[in-house]
């Protein structure tokens, strides 16, 4: 009788591989499966959160669009913070346009960068502002976000709202009153509002140099 041959080395390595492969290929598979089966319920979640944030500083009745629709995407942009791309939601009513809401960053936050998102009317005007990230230190700089400012009836923040460059025309009246300026700030941590208002300001002058090229321009989702 004749002995049945052991596989060699390289068979079983050849079997081995093969049998790896397959594997890879049944999980990637089953990875792509549940990826296209809960990517809608994720993108409608990250459409729900961004909205949220959208009507922190945007009134409800300053548009009827489809603001996640109607956007534009800007390359990096000194005038606002941003050395990456950013995007713009254009809120329009009933066909006209109504409000420009940004994304910009005050770079120069006391433990770095404060990220920020802001409405300003088609007039001009700051409709709203919000920090959306910001490392400042706890206690002293959380004031900058209407959730963790002590004085709930009138946050910091909301001092932007109504103010334009046709209001404060002076670069001088965009500061804290520390510094001559019209905008309150907390004892013993000025570095923090400087840099929002100093960032605040530059983003409505963008806002309203830009306004009518930024409404006219065709929306990235087109």
């Amino acid at each position: 009788m004749v002995a049945a041959k052991e596989p060699s080395a390289t068979n079983m390595a050849t079997r081995t591989a093969i049998i790896l492969v397959f594997f890879v290929a049944a999980f990637t598979a089953a990875l792509a499966i549940v990826y296209t089966m809960t990517k809608p319920a994720i993108d409608a979640s990250a459409a729900e959160e961004k909205m949220r944030t959208i009507n922190e500083v945007l009134p409800g009745d300053l548009y009827d669009n489809d603001l996640l629709a109607d956007t534009l995407t800007l390359p990096a942009t000194p005038e606002l913070g941003q050395d990456n791309e950013s995007t713009v939601y254009r809120a329009r009513l009933k066909g006209e346009p109504s409000t420009l809401v940004l994304e910009a960053v005050a770079p120069d936050g006391y433990a770095g960068k404060i990220r920020m998102l802001l409405a300003i009317r088609a007039n001009g005007e700051v409709a709203g502002v919000r920090v959306t990230q910001h490392k400042e230190t706890p206690g002293l700089g959380d004031y900058i976000e209407p959730k963790k400012d002590k004085n709930k009836a009138n946050p910091w923040i909301t001092q932007f709202d109504g103010k334009s460059l046709e209001k404060m025309p002076t670069a001088n009246e965009w500061k804290v009153k520390k510094d001559g300026g019209r905008f309150d700030s907390v004892a013993g941590a000025t570095v923090t509002p400087r840099a929002v208002v100093k960032a605040v300001h530059k983003a409505v002058k963008f806002a309203t140099e830009n306004r009518e090229r930024l409404f006219a321009l065709k929306s990235t989702k087109e």
